[in-house]
């Protein structure tokens, strides 16, 4: 089954975000991710204010989604977020069939 990275993100240091934003996208593709949703226009309907990014990845599977989060090359771009950025990252497992 599928799964997805969701991540709902404000960022505070813009200049030193995009180092984190240049590096990201290769370590996901290299676990098979599909970024679908990046930035753009989102707006609250329920719940808490709307974070200024909200990201949303596809991979093929939970376990490749994970490898992709602890792996040690998505670690050293994460890093470059650090102080740039309040991030709240979740993995979901899609539905089957």
């Amino acid at each position: 089954m599928k799964a997805y990275w969701i991540a709902h993100v404000d960022v505070t240091d813009p200049e030193q975000y995009t180092e984190y934003t240049r590096r990201a996208p290769a370590v996901f593709a290299r676990y098979g991710g599909r970024l679908l949703a990046r930035g753009g226009r989102a707006e609250a309907l329920e719940g808490r204010a709307t974070p200024q990014r909200n990201v949303v990845i596809e991979f093929d599977s939970y376990d490749q989604a994970l490898a992709c989060y602890r792996s040690a090359e998505y670690q050293e771009a994460r890093g470059h977020r650090e102080g740039a950025a309040q991030a709240e990252v979740i993995i979901v497992e899609g539905l089957s069939g």
